[in-house]
C-alpha cells in the first residue's frame, strides 16, 4: 500500500513538472526575440548597471515578459568593413544572427565618424546594405529597424579619453541611415534628433550616454514597436 502511494505521488509529481515545463516552453516559444545590434552606445559603456540601465535592457522592462530583447552592442566597432574594427568581425555578430531574432535594431556608425574610419557617404551605404541583408535572409525573417547614430557633443569631451569622433560626420551618418531605411523600406528611429537638445545625457564624454540618455533611447525605441504593432 505504502509502495502505491509513494508511485502515486511520484506520478503526481511528474505531471506536475511536464505541465510547468511545457508551460515555460510555450511561453519562451511564442516570444518575440529583438536583437539590439550596435556599438558602445547600445552596449552601455559608461553605464554601470549594463543589465538594467542600458537602452537594451530598459527596453525589455518596458516591453514586458513577452519579449526578449538581447544585448549585442560591441564597443569601439564600426558598420563599415574597411574601418579597424567592422562590426562583422566581432563574435556578437554571429550571436546575432543565431539568434534567430523577430526584430533587428541596427544602431551603429558613431565609431565609423572618426577621421580615421570615414571615407564617404556612399561607402557607409554600401557596406550597411550588405549588414541590412544579412539579417533580412535569416529564416527567422525578421523585421530590421534602422536607428541613426546618437548625437555628438564635443563640449562635453573628456580630454583622457579622446575618442576623435566627428559630431558633423555624425549628422551625415545619421542622414545616410535615413536614405537607406527609404531606399529599404524599412522603418526608421532618429536617435540624433531624440538625443540632439541633451546634452546632460552625454555629461561624461560627450559620446556614450548616461541611464537617462538610455532610458531615452528606449523609450523611443518602444513606442516605435507600438506604432508598428509589437
Amino acid at each position: 500500500m505504502r509502495q502505491k502511494k509513494f508511485s502515486y505521488r511520484l506520478l503526481c509529481i511528474a505531471v506536475l513538472l511536464a505541465v510547468i515545463l511545457s508551460t515555460l516552453w510555450l511561453d519562451h516559444s511564442s516570444q518575440t526575440r529583438i536583437a539590439c545590434v550596435g556599438d558602445s552606445i547600445t552596449y552601455g559603456a559608461t553605464i554601470k548597471d549594463k543589465s538594467h540601465d542600458s537602452y537594451p535592457a530598459q527596453l525589455g522592462s518596458l516591453l514586458g515578459r513577452k519579449y526578449t530583447v538581447k544585448n549585442f552592442g560591441a564597443s569601439g566597432y564600426t558598420l563599415q568593413e574597411s574601418c579597424d574594427r567592422p562590426y562583422t568581425s566581432h563574435k556578437r555578430y554571429k550571436k546575432s544572427l543565431d539568434f534567430k531574432p523577430n526584430v533587428v535594431l541596427i544602431m551603429l556608425g558613431t565609431n565609423d565618424t572618426k577621421p580615421y574610419n570615414w571615407i564617404s557617404t556612399e561607402a557607409f551605404q554600401d557596406d550597411y546594405r550588405q549588414l541590412i541583408r544579412s539579417y533580412q535572409e535569416l529564416s527567422s525573417r525578421p523585421n530590421v529597424i534602422l536607428m541613426s547614430p546618437a548625437s555628438v557633443f564635443p563640449e562635453n569631451f573628456n580630454p583622457a579619453k579622446p575618442y576623435k569622433i566627428q559630431a558633423d560626420t555624425a549628422c551625415e551618418a545619421a542622414k545616410a541611415v535615413r536614405e537607406l531605411a527609404e531606399e529599404f523600406g524599412l522603418p526608421f528611429i532618429d536617435i540624433h534628433e531624440v538625443t540632439a537638445k541633451h546634452p546632460e545625457f552625454f555629461l561624461q564624454d560627450g559620446v556614450h550616454p548616461n541611464e537617462l540618455g538610455a532610458e531615452a533611447i528606449a523609450q523611443t525605441v518602444y513606442e516605435s514597436l507600438k506604432t508598428l504593432g509589437y
